[in-house]
């Protein structure tokens, strides 16, 4: 029975995990994919509470990994665009691209579309608005290539912290080993009669 129980926890464990990481590709069309982990995390200790599980420490380093998710993804994308000559209006028009390319390809290649969409609509964006604001081509094509990395770079930034976050969570939640199962006969250890007489001889002299 305890054999049992302890299959069923590991699988349940097994399943929410893989279904966190799945949760994190919603990061490559720009939604919160590490705060909805964060959520769901919080319905599994809801539903399948442990006491000291997911205790206020590892709440206090699970939302702090989301903030940095946030700030890395934002601070990359402009730190990346402003060093390519990017404006404010290009920087922000790249991004707003994004989440429409990721959305719009998201369909196509299992799901690779939205990547590649994320980074063209990242593109077309800031060069759409450069060229709108009166800038020279080469100027604005540099400038979205500047964003383009930038989403790219954010993105990987935010979806390592989001599996840091995973990480932290399946370490937290995955079922202990059973203390104590029955082997079967073929398993048990076996000492051959020789040996084990050896073995009664040594301790007698240890302990004589």
């Amino acid at each position: 029975m305890e054999g049992l129980l302890h299959a069923l926890s590991f699988g349940l464990a097994y399943f929410f995990v893989v279904l966190l990481a799945l949760v994190l590709l919603l990061n490559i069309p720009g939604l919160p994919a590490n705060w909805l982990v964060l959520v769901l995390v919080g319905i599994w200790q809801f539903v399948h509470p442990q006491p000291g599980e997911l205790d206020i420490w590892f709440w206090v380093m699970a939302v702090g990994l989301a903030v940095l998710g946030e700030v890395l993804e934002t601070g990359v994308q402009v730190i990346k665009a402003r060093r390519h000559g990017s404006s404010k209006a290009g920087t922000v028009a790249g991004m707003i691209g994004a989440i429409a390319g990721a959305v719009v390809f998201a369909p196509f290649l299992l799901g690779v579309g939205a990547l590649l969409g994320a980074l063209f609509g990242a593109w077309l964006g800031c060069l759409l608005m450069e060229l709108v604001r009166g800038r020279p081509l080469r100027q604005s094509l540099d400038a979205a290539f500047g964003t383009m990395m930038g989403r790219f770079l954010g993105t990987v930034c935010k979806c390592g912290v989001g599996g840091a976050i995973v990480a932290l969570t399946a370490r937290r939640i995955w079922p202990e080993p059973p203390s104590s199962l029955p082997l079967p006969p073929d398993m048990l250890p076996s000492v051959p009669p020789a040996e084990a007489g050896q073995v009664v001889i040594r301790l007698g002299q240890l302990f004589c």
